[in-house]
């Protein structure tokens, strides 16, 4: 008997992914397993919108809460224990639903990627600039080494830009040339897109940042400081997160981290959209659909 074809629900932020993740579990008899990489983190409940036990029905869910913030999230890391997990819930029988909206998470563990090798000296060394001269030098570094990288990651971005750098040293090729592409595929997945008209998922996000701050996202952030978030390399970058420890430090009040949290996790939408759309392997559905289900378990059952 053939192991079961694992499931992957991919898109933006706030489109209902986790909810379909766990209806399809139920229908098909399947576990979940988490591709946000935030979700890892232990305390990070409210700001990365993660499901209560109640809300999982009783749906197995793996790869959830297993960092420490002070952890530094590896998608190296990530790639072996969820195909791990994966390959347990096949080999039970059962179907696994990769679910989560980081995107090279998710090809990480779909298609057969290889991964750069870190060098702890070379990184603490471009760190060490990094907290000297700042991001944006070593981003026009970067940039000059190889432009397509400049173009790719954010001036600000100084941990993807001190990847970056590391990859340039340890290989000698351009760090785009190392990004991964889609395919070839491990399995033969399902691939589900969960997506909304872009004024509407403006308006779902706004509206859940506005839940986070009165759910006590302030609050878990403070509690999560205690317990070292601000010396989380990952965790202390994490939406909402870093908006309201730049809150606790005198940048703005609490009612503009909000609107900055919304700001960026609008932005987020953006890039998230345009990662997943350049994968052909997966099947489009309206989020908002009365039939979303139907339709779905009717294309998994093709």
């Amino acid at each position: 008997m053939n192991a079961p074809v694992p499931i992957a629900v991919v898109g933006p932020t706030a489109t209902g992914k986790s909810d379909l993740a766990v209806r399809l579990a139920v229908e098909l008899g399947g576990e979940v397993v988490n591709a946000d990489s935030m979700q890892l983190y232990r305390g990070m409940d409210i700001g990365t919108a993660k499901m209560s036990p109640s809300e999982r029905q009783g749906v197995p869910h793996h790869l959830l809460d297993v960092l420490d913030v002070v952890e530094t999230a590896s998608v190296a890391v990530y790639q072996r224990e969820a195909r791990a997990a994966v390959e347990s819930v096949r080999a039970a029988g059962r179907v696994p639903v990769l679910v989560g909206g980081s995107g090279l998470y998710v090809q990480a563990v779909l298609d057969d990627l290889m991964f750069p090798a870190s060098d702890d000296k070379v990184r603490a060394q471009l760190e060490g600039e990094l907290a000297v001269f700042g991001a944006e030098v070593l981003h026009a570094r970067l940039a000059q080494l190889d432009p397509a990288a400049g173009l790719a990651i954010l001036p600000s971005n100084g941990r993807r830009v001190v990847r970056a750098l590391e990859v340039i040293e340890l290989t000698g090729q351009p760090f785009s040339a190392t990004l991964p592409k889609p395919g070839p595929a491990r399995y033969d997945t399902v691939l589900v897109g969960l997506d909304r008209e872009v004024s509407e998922l403006d308006e779902r996000v706004d509206r859940r940042v506005d839940r986070m701050f009165e759910a006590g996202l302030v609050a878990e952030v403070r509690a999560l400081e205690a317990r070292g978030l601000r010396e989380g390399r990952t965790a202390s970058r994490a939406l909402g997160y870093q908006q309201v420890l730049a809150a606790f430090d005198g940048e703005y009040d609490l009612e503009t981290a909000a609107a900055e949290t919304a700001q960026a996790t609008r932005r987020f939408v953006r890039r998230q959209r345009s990662w997943f759309r350049r994968d052909r392997r997966v099947t489009w559905f309206d989020a908002g659909s009365e039939r979303l289900v139907d339709d779905v378990l009717e294309l998994i059952a093709k």
